[in-house]
C-alpha cells in the first residue's frame, strides 16, 4: 500500500467510495434512512475538490487500487476518514491517520466520528468529549466529537 497527495481528478473515485463504504460497513449502526441522508450518491464534486484541496488529503493506493482516503485541515480535525469496504481491518485507515498526524502540528486532533468509526479512534487515544445529533436531509444521524492530545 503507497499513500500520496490527492489529486483533483480522484474527486469522482472517492465519492463512489465514500457512498459503498457507509452503505455497506455502517450498515450496524445506522438506519437505511440515515444511511440515504448521510450519502445519497449526489456529492457536489466541485466542492469537495475544493475541500480536498484546501486540507491535506491522502489517498491509499495499491496496485492502482484507491483503498481509502483521509483529509485534515490546518487545525487539526479530521474531516473524512473512509477505507473500502474489502479492505477494512487491514491498516489502511490507520496509515491514513498516522500520516496526517504526523503532517499536522497541533496539540489537539478533533474529529466527529460514526458510532462505528468510535472504537477505532478510541484505539488511537481519541476520547469522546461528547455524543450529538446532526441532521442531514431531514434525517437525524449521531455522532460523536471526539478529541486526541498530541
Amino acid at each position: 500500500m503507497k499513500l500520496r497527495l490527492y489529486r483533483s481528478e480522484d474527486c469522482s473515485a472517492l465519492a463512489r467510495l465514500f457512498y459503498d463504504t457507509v452503505h455497506t460497513v455502517n450498515t450496524r449502526d445506522y438506519t437505511p434512512e440515515q444511511l440515504d441522508a448521510w450519502a445519497d450518491g449526489q456529492v457536489d464534486l466541485a466542492a469537495w475538490d475544493a475541500s480536498f484541496l484546501a486540507h491535506h488529503t491522502l489517498v491509499a493506493e495499491e496496485a492502482g487500487k484507491i483503498l481509502g482516503f483521509a483529509d485534515m485541515d490546518a487545525a487539526g480535525y479530521l474531516d473524512r476518514l473512509y477505507v473500502h469496504r474489502d479492505h477494512q481491518g487491514q491498516g489502511v485507515a490507520t496509515a491514513l491517520c498516522d500520516a496526517l498526524e504526523a503532517a499536522c502540528p497541533v496539540k489537539v486532533f478533533t474529529t466527529h466520528a460514526s458510532l462505528t468509526a468510535r472504537s477505532f479512534f478510541e484505539g488511537r487515544g481519541y476520547r469522546v468529549l461528547r455524543r450529538q445529533t446532526v441532521v442531514r436531509r431531514g434525517v437525524a444521524l449521531d455522532n460523536y466529537v471526539m478529541e486526541k492530545r498530541n
